[in-house]
């Protein structure tokens, strides 16, 4: 098989095929693993922020952790806050 460089686009035959395609990842290979809820809700917290361009702080690391601890349904209204704009 024949491959092109993009710098030069000349055909290479001295590459292996292998060097190029990556085989799909099998599911069945994938390590279980479950978040606790409180580090998802952590977790997503700190994304909020960052799409919101909110960078937390230094000191905030221990805000975020105590929000964490609270429901799910507090999250959905910070979420919301955050991401409407408002």
């Amino acid at each position: 098989m024949q491959t092109t460089t993009a710098s030069t686009d000349q055909a290479r035959d001295d590459i292996p095929v292998e060097d190029f395609l990556l085989a799909p990842p099998r599911s069945a290979d994938r390590i279980a693993c479950r978040l606790d809820p409180r580090d998802l809700r952590r977790l997503n917290l700190y994304a909020v922020l960052t799409a919101a361009g909110i960078a937390p702080w230094p000191g905030d690391r221990e805000a975020i952790e105590e929000l964490s601890v609270l429901p799910d349904r507090v999250h959905e209204a910070l979420h919301h806050w955050l991401s409407s704009g408002r």
